[in-house]
């Protein structure tokens, strides 16, 4: 939090530079229901370290964790620095009318658009953390066991309820052929013979979006899982094959443990099919070659990046989260939330006196002087006073 020196040129050496964060005041926080502890917490942190007071706004969907939260937090934190609200669309619809200082937004891009449309009557700067749908390209060098242990856990992790999971699989007919009986293995040893029993396999969130993902099912072919359980919420582990890009299960962010694979030719014509859509919150690419997943990376955009990996940059708080385009904008965890939330002020404190030292800033300005000036302002120090 401590003021941040800066280089300075000649003509402020006796000045004092520096860049002092401020907090920005009022932040308004409106978390998701997927990770509805994480995903509160990890901001409301970075708020309140930066100095701001807090209007938390949990989801109203994960129903008990926005109870506990608003009933455990005034233990704990300063009541006067910060406010939860319960409630739904409507509630939220309310909060937006107020002005805030800075609005953080974790959901949808549909209700991002809302909260972004609510924020610019007020000139309020934003954080918006979206969705999309991530694409997972995987080379024909790949060993398919390999790659299915890899996406099979990051894709059904939490049921499928993560945005930084990946929605669809580009791989070549060959490797789809390759890939499908190592994901049915990976699927089986990690959630058993009946997946449905499993204590590792949680459900969907409530019937609403039981009802979305069980329609997605009716999309191209099931090749592994498909199984519902209305009474539950819960569907299986499924992958889906002889997909068309015009399908629903393609257009929409699927949110749950349904994964699509796509057929391309190549390298290049998967970067091409990532590219022809809007930019995704994650994206990732399997292969043997460093060659392939560095092209991949060189030519696409996305909030972040996994070569042969999944999510596990998210257990890394030197690392920020982040979306670009229709994914998002901003970031925040670890000190990047810090930096977020505080308004980085540039500081000049310069003697009242020593005028003479300043004369040569002032017009007439002859050549001379113009050049000298020019040389001044160009030489940096590289001392930190």
């Amino acid at each position: 939090m401590k003021d941040e020196s800066v280089a300075k040129n000649l003509f402020t050496q006796l000045d004092s530079a520096f860049i002092r964060k401020e907090p920005f005041g009022l932040v308004l926080i409106v978390a998701p229901w997927n990770y509805p502890v994480n995903l509160t917490l990890v901001p409301l942190v970075g708020a309140l370290a930066a100095g701001n007071c807090v209007v938390l706004k949990p989801s109203e969907i994960s129903k008990g964790t926005e109870k506990v939260l608003a009933e455990v937090l005034p233990r704990y934190l300063d009541q006067s620095c910060f406010a939860v609200v319960l409630g739904g669309p409507e509630e939220t619809g309310q909060l937006l009318k107020h002005k805030f200082d800075y609005i953080l937004f974790t959901g949808s891009p549909r209700v991002g658009k809302i909260i972004m449309a609510a924020a610019t009557k007020h000139l309020t700067p934003v954080t918006l953390e979206l969705g999309g749908k991530n694409p997972c390209y995987v080379d024909d060098d790949c060993d398919p066991q390999t790659v299915a242990n890899r996406v099979a856990w990051f894709r059904y992790f939490n049921t499928g309820q993560t945005c930084v999971a990946p929605d669809y699989v580009l791989c070549s007919p060959e490797m789809q052929a390759r890939l499908l009986p190592a994901l049915q293995s990976a699927i089986t040893r990690f959630y058993g013979e009946d997946p449905q029993s499993s204590p590792d396999l949680g459900r969907i969130i409530n019937h609403k979006h039981f009802q979305r993902l069980r329609d997605l099912l009716s999309c191209g072919r099931v090749a592994i899982g498909g199984q519902s359980d209305e009474s539950e919420c819960y569907i299986a582990p499924t992958v889906l094959v002889d997909v068309q890009e015009t399908e629903p299960v393609m257009q929409e962010e699927i949110f749950g443990p349904i994964l699509p694979i796509m057929n391309v030719r190549g390298l290049d014509e998967a970067i091409d099919f990532i590219n022809r859509r809007e930019k995704p919150l994650a994206l990732y690419a399997f292969s043997n070659s460093n060659q392939v997943v560095n092209r991949m990376l060189d030519r696409t955009s996305s909030g972040s990046f996994g070569g042969n990996e999944g999510f596990m940059y998210m257990t890394l708080s030197s690392m920020p989260l982040g979306g670009v385009g229709n994914s998002g904008m901003g970031r925040y965890h670890g000190k990047f939330s810090f930096d977020t939330f505080s308004h980085h002020r540039a500081c000049l404190l310069s003697c009242s006196g020593l005028e003479k030292l300043n004369a040569i800033r002032y017009p007439p300005y002859s050549e001379w002087k113009q050049q000298l000036i020019s040389w001044a302002l160009g030489k940096q120090s590289c001392t930190l006073l």
